[in-house]
């Protein structure tokens, strides 16, 4: 005996020996105990171990160790029976605890006991996976049992044991099996947490441990409805289908997205997305599934591809005129915080976050490793460009990347040494720009001297980099009056926010400024001792009683328009500028008859006290006021308008206000009140003088309505026409050397420092489906404008070989031509606007205009216009290897994006 039981192999533990001989009680024990086949041993991950009850093994011990084979110790056959709830079912107890109710044995040694001593008759061996978890290796003694139920019959359940190691995708198999799931319908599983609240398994990769899921657990198996829903879903929809929509069959993707408030932005970006036909079919086909990223940390664990993808379901299904992106719009604003509310934003900043979004979602590459950036060094561009895009691959490898990332070449030169550096970059997108007019059209007041003329509305046509001289010259040519004799203002709340020099820029003027130009006396430099107007800015004012602690104050309001009013300096006293004054605004105010007028109390001035003189103002020199100044304190007189006199300064000025006739006068700050404590005596500010009125003056003798009259100059209906250009224009411009700006250097890496390098973008790879983003909205330091511009885009053969460099094959000459497939639009300007969406569908090949919930079919003619604002591109081999074959007895198929005959279409206009 004890010659076979050496003859058995050492590593036998997984395979049952032969039962020839029973060996020795020493033997055994050495079997059982020590050795490769020995519970002494160390676990190994995957392999199996068997429990024993530990009162029958106390029995073998002591039988082996006495040496008796007779002797009465002798244990019998193995008995388990005290480790089970029932002889029926053959249920583990509970609670064992090792070394109390049971031993451990591998394979081989519980199967050398089995050969030698039995198995009671009808007890199953309790057989038990070795786990590895954290590192460690254990005996998994009691599985993981799962209650499996469909979530359309939650009643029944199904009870599943599973190792702590299976995968939850393992879980989805026996459940799928169970309740008979076709392999075509796609599930997904919940599981219930504590006070009946369930969560997604998401990553069904994952194991049951690193889940956290526990014996007794509730698994829930949902499987998608055919209009591409999930059946839990539905009842949290904003607004679900009614009653005669839920028979509706319609043409996949011919589906509307509900505006959940300012999201035609989103909406437009989907649509666009949605009619890519590679990426749709994606989705469609489930491939996503097996290319979830949850790991990623640049990623959103496979929530927006998740979210994404039911939208493309539901809209695909062809069981929905429209519907409802409240779970996509949630999700998005979760992980971009710009996105959330409902503000209006950008569809290519959407889409921008969108395919970064999905990229690293479904991202295959599941640990990036470090790439270090080469510079071509002088070597053949295919070499470092065929590097870059293998770079760019290790890091990135997605959908996204196969279907819409392309690569360009970036060469700068620095100007000092010459130094030339050459990178391969990829981008998912082209951002052209529009060639931008050197004009711009300003429109404003024009305001003569003559009192009884209207102020004029006037549409200017200026340099766009021009001065205020400018303004002025172009005003000239429609008023006759010479530019010298013309001061330019912001007019803001009544006062002057900005009095203009006329060599500032007019880039500091913004559309929606209210420039008033105002005729005053010649502006040309008069010696100190001569004669010499001084421009004075007035402005209106009103008492009107405020409520203070005696009820006796009386507050002033601005109002009105103000004026700068030339006076001449011999004239400077309160009597001769209320009768200056009086003159200019004789169009809208009456003047009283000689019962009318009230002296007061002037007999104690006399008529010939004068208004303090300004002081010498250098030109060019200011006072930008603060925001809450909302005026300029100083170079009213526009430069060197008043001779250096020996005038007091601002704090000697009179301070008394002469009531006289219709109104009184005031000095004030540039602001319009009484608080002259910003001047500063050292610079003699322009004073500012105001009219005050009495509430009953003015309502007898000032016309509220003529004075807020004005009329419009025929050039009012002037517009800047702008010619078409075509989008490869755009493209030029793209690949155009441009030199870099100040506020953004390249550092030289010759120099060693930073310098202004020319620089030229060229494209050298170009993707399958090409995003071209016309670059409509232009944002500088003062000024902000959207360019409407037509620009000319073709929907088929764009050709796209005279702009790559790389050396092209020229046996294959689609790789270069592209079709039109979706167009996004933005109608309105810069504050607000409206977003839509042209695409043509993959299926029909007919094109159709989507408008947030609503959807129209469109001819082609349709398309182009000056809205067209992100184009969606494929190329041409694409299209022709997506084209399904048609067989011999099938009609021949539509054109791609074209018309259908005799569909009927909307007409745009």
């Amino acid at each position: 005996m004890a010659a076979v039981a050496e003859n058995l192999p050492a590593a036998a533990e997984d395979q049952e020996p032969q039962c020839e001989a029973v060996p020795g009680l020493e033997n055994q024990r050495r079997q059982i105990e020590n050795g490769e086949s020995g519970r002494d041993r160390p676990l190994r991950a995957g392999e199996s171990w068997f429990l024993v009850e530990q009162h029958w093994y106390k029995q073998w011990e002591v039988y082996v160790q006495g040496g008796d084979q007779d002797s009465s110790t002798f244990p019998g056959c193995i008995n388990n029976a005290k480790l089970f709830e029932d002889q029926v079912n053959w249920c583990l107890k509970k609670g064992l605890v090792e070394g109390e109710d049971y031993v451990l044995l591998p394979a081989a040694a519980w199967h050398y006991l089995v050969s030698w001593y039995g198995l009671e008759h009808g007890q199953p061996p309790i057989e038990r996976k070795v786990v590895e978890l954290r590192g460690f290796c254990k005996v998994e003694v009691y599985p993981v049992e799962l209650l499996l139920v469909q979530h359309s019959d939650m009643g029944t359940r199904y009870t599943a044991e599973f190792s702590q190691t299976d995968s939850i995708d393992l879980v989805s198999c026996i459940a799928r099996e169970q309740f008979l799931v076709s392999p075509q319908e796609e599930t997904r599983l919940w599981v219930e947490k504590a006070q009946g609240s369930f969560e997604r398994l998401c990553n069904t990769r994952v194991t049951l441990f690193d889940a956290a899921l526990k014996s007794g657990q509730l698994i829930i198996m949902e499987t998608r409805s055919k209009d591409g829903t999930w059946p839990s879903a539905q009842t949290h929809a904003v607004n679900r289908a009614s009653k005669e929509d839920e028979d509706f069959q319609g043409q996949p993707g011919i589906c509307g997205l509900t505006n959940l408030g300012n999201t035609c932005f989103m909406n437009s970006a989907l649509q666009c997305l949605s009619n890519v036909p590679q990426l749709t079919e994606y989705f469609l086909k489930n491939r996503y599934l097996e290319e979830l990223n949850f790991c990623n940390p640049l990623g959103m664990k496979g929530e927006i591809a998740e979210a994404y993808a039911d939208l493309v379901k539901q809209a695909w299904s062809g069981r929905h005129r429209s519907i409802v992106p409240q779970v996509f719009k949630t999700k998005v604003g979760h992980f971009a915080s710009q996105f959330l509310g409902y503000q209006q934003h950008d569809s290519q900043e959407l889409l921008s976050f969108l395919l970064d979004g999905l990229h690293e979602d479904l991202n295959r590459v599941k640990k990036k490793e470090y790439v270090e950036l080469c510079d071509a060094a002088g070597r053949p561009d295919q070499e470092v460009a065929q590097e870059a895009w293998q770079n760019h691959k290790r890091r990135n490898d997605s959908v996204i990347v196969d279907t819409f990332h392309g690569l360009f070449k970036s060469t700068l030169v620095c100007p000092d040494c010459g130094n030339v550096s050459v990178t391969f970059d990829p981008f998912c997108y082209l951002s052209v720009p529009l060639p931008v007019s050197h004009k711009r059209v300003m429109e404003v007041f024009f305001v003569s001297m003559d009192p009884r003329r209207k102020p004029e509305q006037h549409r200017l046509v200026v340099p766009k980099k021009g001065k205020i001289s400018d303004l002025c010259v172009a005003l000239a040519k429609h008023t006759g009056v010479s530019p010298e004799r013309m001061m330019v203002a912001d007019v803001f709340s009544h006062r002057f926010y900005k009095i203009y020099q006329l060599e500032e820029s007019l880039s500091s003027i913004l559309d929606r400024d209210d420039i008033f130009i105002y005729e005053v006396s010649g502006r040309s430099a008069i010696c100190e001792n001569s004669r010499e107007d001084v421009v004075l800015p007035i402005y209106l004012r009103e008492r009107t009683p405020a409520r203070d602690y005696n009820n006796s104050y009386y507050g002033l309001m601005l109002f009105g328009h103000p004026l700068l009013v030339s006076v001449p300096r011999d004239r400077l006293s309160w009597d001769s500028l209320y009768h200056i004054l009086l003159y200019r605004l004789s169009r809208y105010v009456t003047r009283p008859s000689s019962d009318d007028e009230d002296d007061g109390d002037e007999k104690d001035l006399e008529d010939k006290d004068s208004i303090p003189k300004p002081g010498h103002v250098a030109r060019g020199s200011s006072q930008d006021p603060g925001p809450e100044q909302a005026g300029p304190s100083s170079r009213v007189a526009g430069g060197s308008r008043a001779p250096v006199d020996n005038s007091p300064g601002p704090s000697h000025w009179p301070q008394r206000a002469r009531r006289k006739h219709l109104f009184t006068l005031q000095t004030v700050n540039s602001n319009g009140t009484s608080d002259r404590s910003n001047f500063n005596e050292d610079t003699h500010a322009q004073p500012y003088i105001a009219i005050d009125w009495e509430p009953e003056m003015k309502k007898r003798y000032y016309d509220e309505v003529e004075a807020e009259g004005y009329v419009k100059h025929d050039c009012v209906g002037y517009v800047l026409k702008k010619a078409p250009v075509r989008l490869q224009e755009c493209i030029e411009l793209f690949t155009t050397m441009e030199t870099l700006e100040k506020e953004n250097p390249w550092y030289c890496p010759s120099c060693k420092q930073h310098q202004l390098a020319t620089k030229k973008l060229d494209l050298w790879k170009l993707p399958e489906t090409l995003i071209i983003h016309l670059k409509r909205f232009s944002y500088t330091k003062f000024s902000r404008e959207k360019l409407d511009t037509l620009v000319e885009f073709p929907i088929r053969d764009l050709d796209f070989s005279e702009f790559v460099i790389k050396p092209q094959n020229e046996s294959a000459p689609e790789l270069y031509k592209y079709d039109l497939i979706a167009v996004s639009n933005h109608y309105g300007g810069l504050r607000d606007g409206h977003y839509t969406t042209f695409a043509c569908n993959k299926d029909s090949g007919q094109w159709h205009y989507f408008d947030d919930n609503s959807v129209s079919p469109v001819t082609e003619n349709q398309i182009e216009s000056k809205a067209a604002y992100v184009l969606f591109y494929q190329r041409q081999d694409v299209a022709r290897r997506l084209q399904p074959q048609p067989s011999l007895s099938d009609p021949p198929a539509p054109p791609a994006c074209g018309p259908p005959p005799n569909s009927e279409v909307m007409d745009l206009n």
